[in-house]
């Protein structure tokens, strides 16, 4: 089986960078354990590092954590769908929303329940995703003020997860000047004015002023070490948390063009095939040597790793990964290794046949 190498030392070395950064200039965050699968050792090494919040997609992933005795401040970072209402409002203290209507039926359930529900209110600044548009804000929080039970504890955007739109100087401070009006004319004090995500650490290093900004959504920059604009290392963070170990289980010599008549893959994908012209100009082949490794796209997203010895990946099918090993000395029972990047990352926690090994070192 696949291992999934967690090293919780580096994460937490990460979670404290981050929390110590940020809070130079009173900005918190919300660390976004939905890239992990809402795991509890994990979830709890973020808060070793200080991360008072945990934000998750999946309410199941908060019950979780709850359940393992995570000591954190819980946030539904994802729209709550109406069936999961009443699961929202016992187990998440705070939840991202867009929708009167969703509102209310929060109201209703934590009035039954005799609890007070925080919102954070999405405001849509062009990423196109979730949140409301900027001319209707007014109107929105208006009503969320005359509900019973719900507490506005923040307004919040999103950036670089639909549309691609970074933040910049111009939409982070029309975002700002939103918020600012909003305080004063419904003279609110908020909790969360929460700029983004990952996508933000550039605009935030590089800003003078964040104006109402007292918050980001972390996750990405927190596990894998980078910035997520040009996914370029952020100083003094791990870029290797996490490590995939597979296994060798075939090797063979074969020919870099397949026989036979050329359809599509497995996955209805064009093939595209290796011809190497000799000195007449004629095609010829050329033999490789060629290694099945214990994982596959049921797996892994292939093109998110990023192989740690010296080989070419050929391609994968639903169970193995294809790799060419190039002047390698390997053996049948052999592990390579690999590092991974977001999309791996998420498919491997997901996956129940990758074995999740944690190190502490």
């Amino acid at each position: 089986m696949p291992i999934l190498e967690i090293n919780l030392r580096k994460i937490r070395h990460n979670a404290k960078l981050l929390k110590n950064l940020l809070a130079q200039r009173n900005v918190s965050i919300i660390g976004i354990t939905k890239l992990v699968l809402g795991d509890p050792t994990i979830a709890m090494t973020l808060v070793q590092g200080g991360i008072e919040y945990l934000g998750d997609s999946r309410i199941n992933n908060i019950i979780k954590m709850k359940k393992n005795n995570i000591r954190a401040q819980f946030v539904l970072i994802r729209i709550p769908s109406i069936t999961e209402i009443p699961l929202v409002v016992k187990y998440a203290n705070y939840s991202l929303n867009s929708e009167l209507k969703t509102i209310r039926m929060l109201s209703n359930e934590a009035v039954k329940q005799k609890k007070i529900h925080n919102i954070i209110l999405m405001v849509d600044m062009g990423d196109l995703r979730e949140g409301i548009n900027i001319f209707n804000i007014e109107c929105f929080v208006e009503e969320i003020l005359r509900l019973k039970n719900i507490n506005l504890s923040g307004i919040g955007t999103n950036f670089k997860c639909f549309g691609g739109i970074i933040p910049t100087d111009e939409n982070m401070n029309e975002f700002s000047k939103l918020v600012f009006g909003i305080k004063d004319k419904f003279e609110l004090e908020l909790e969360f004015v929460s700029g983004g995500n990952s996508a933000n650490f550039n605009w935030f290093k590089s800003c003078k002023n964040i104006g109402e900004i007292n918050n980001f959504r972390i996750g990405e920059a927190m596990f894998l070490g980078k910035e997520t604009i040009n996914y370029e290392p952020i100083p003094n963070l791990y870029t290797d948390a996490f490590k995939l170990i597979t296994e060798i289980v075939e090797l063979k010599q074969r020919s870099v063009i397949p026989k036979g008549i050329i359809v599509s893959n497995a996955f209805g994908e064009s093939v595209q095939t290796y011809h190497n012209k000799n000195n007449n100009g004629k095609k010829s082949d050329i033999i490789r040597t060629q290694a099945l490794l214990n994982i596959g796209r049921q797996d892994i997203a292939v093109k998110g790793l990023n192989p740690k010895e010296s080989i070419n990946i050929l391609g994968a099918s639903s169970d193995y990964l294809v790799v060419d090993i190039r002047d390698n000395q390997f053996q049948i029972g052999q592990k390579l290794h690999f590092d991974l990047n977001y999309e791996a990352l998420l498919r491997a926690m997901t996956s129940p046949y990758i074995h999740k090994k944690f190190i502490d070192i």
